[in-house]
């Protein structure tokens, strides 16, 4: 596995106003599992949504294109493994602290002061949830693909909980990419690497004081 570069060659590299929060490694991660994200959920609506179904028609190569995305989906992440940004800020969703409590009690009052570290708490339990859904969405997947390794009560409980989660997963995402649509620095910092101080020591304080 070669490991993936940690540096940047942008031209705002190092501008006063400016601080990096994503190294090119990261937002490779982030833009190939989207990619694979969008390509697994575009194609269950086109076998579970009986319009689109019949508009693709294909749908042998429909369930090919989606095995496989679904497949590849941890991917991106375990070649990120080799950066150490990447690890850094795994490290950093995996560990909860006061300000993360107070982040969510505040949010839960929809109060706007709410003070966080590089990631909020409700991006640490998003992480937290989509790892999560991913690992059932692949096991259950496996088995509903090899269908003559399991019985068939295996199957057909495999086949209810891979499709209601994937529901839930559309929703969650749909969301997701509402709530970055609301914040342009944000989509700015994972699209270049960088965000404006300011906005890092408002939004991040905890992060960059």
């Amino acid at each position: 596995m070669l490991p993936l570069p940690d540096t940047d060659t942008d031209t705002d590299v190092g501008a006063a106003d400016r601080v990096r929060r994503f190294t090119r490694s990261e937002r490779w991660v982030h833009r190939l599992s989207a990619a694979l994200m969008g390509v697994c959920v575009l194609s269950a609506a086109c076998l579970y949504v009986p319009q689109l179904a019949e508009l693709v028609g294909r749908r042998g190569l429909v369930v090919t294109v989606h095995e496989w995305s679904g497949l590849l989906l941890p991917v991106p992440f375990l070649l990120g493994l080799a950066s150490r940004a990447f690890r850094a800020d795994l490290r950093r969703l995996n560990r909860f602290g006061p300000h993360d409590a107070a982040w969510l009690r505040a949010a839960l009052r929809r109060e706007h002061d709410r003070q966080a570290g590089k990631f909020t708490a409700g991006q640490k339990v998003w992480a937290a949830w989509l790892v999560g859904a991913v690992l059932v969405m692949l096991g259950t997947g496996l088995l509903m693909w090899f269908t003559h390794l399991t019985p068939l009560s295996w199957r057909t409980g495999s086949t209810f909980v891979h499709d209601w989660l994937a529901l839930a997963l559309g929703i969650v995402i749909a969301g997701h990419i509402g709530m970055a649509m609301g914040d342009p620095e944000a989509r700015r910092g994972m699209r270049t690497g960088f965000v404006r101080r300011d906005w890092a020591r408002r939004e991040h304080g905890e992060w960059l004081p």
